[in-house]
C-alpha cells in the first residue's frame, strides 16, 4: 500500500484560550459540555474537564477550547495550536 499526502481543509474554528482571566467566559460558552474544573487561583493555574465527542478530557491551562464545525469541543495544547491555526 503507498502512503498518500493530504492536506486539512480550509475550515474556520472559533477557540478560546484557558486562563484565569477566561474561566466565568469558558464555563457559559461550554454550556454543558463544561464539566468542572480544578487549579490553584493563587498559582494563576487551572485545568478545566470538558465533554468532548471521545468522552470526558481535561484541558490544561493555557491550551486552547475549540469549537468545531458541528459545535463539539475539544482541547488543544498550543505548540498544536499555533502549527495548525491563524487568525482571520
Amino acid at each position: 500500500m503507498n502512503v498518500k499526502k493530504f492536506r486539512k481543509l480550509p475550515v474556520e474554528i472559533e477557540a478560546v484560550e484557558l486562563n484565569l482571566e477566561n474561566q466565568v467566559f469558558l464555563w457559559k460558552w461550554l454550556g454543558e459540555n463544561y464539566l468542572g474544573d480544578t487549579g490553584c487561583p493563587e498559582d494563576n493555574y487551572i485545568t478545566m474537564d470538558i465533554k468532548t465527542l471521545e468522552g470526558k478530557v481535561a484541558a490544561s491551562h493555557g491550551d486552547y477550547i475549540i469549537k468545531g464545525v458541528k459545535g463539539e469541543f475539544y482541547p488543544c495544547k498550543p505548540e498544536i495550536f499555533s502549527m495548525t491555526y491563524e487568525a482571520v
